[in-house]
């Protein structure tokens, strides 16, 4: 499932890097920690792989 903004995509990069150990998980903080604690790795990938051209910044809760 790809990410629908540049935030979750970016988010779900810092997870993913705290995932394989390249960075502390205690430097996450909102959205890349809940991300670290409830998806696996793959998941993590798949969002993080996005292409950020044509994504929004932002995307509001529905």
């Amino acid at each position: 499932m790809p990410a629908r903004s540049k935030a979750q995509q970016r988010a779900a990069g810092a997870a993913l890097a705290a995932k394989r150990g390249e960075t502390p998980p205690s430097r996450l903080r909102g959205a890349a920690r809940e991300m670290f604690e409830t998806m696996t790795e793959r998941e993590l990938e798949d969002f993080a792989s996005t292409p950020l051209h044509d994504l929004p910044d932002h995307v509001e809760d529905r």
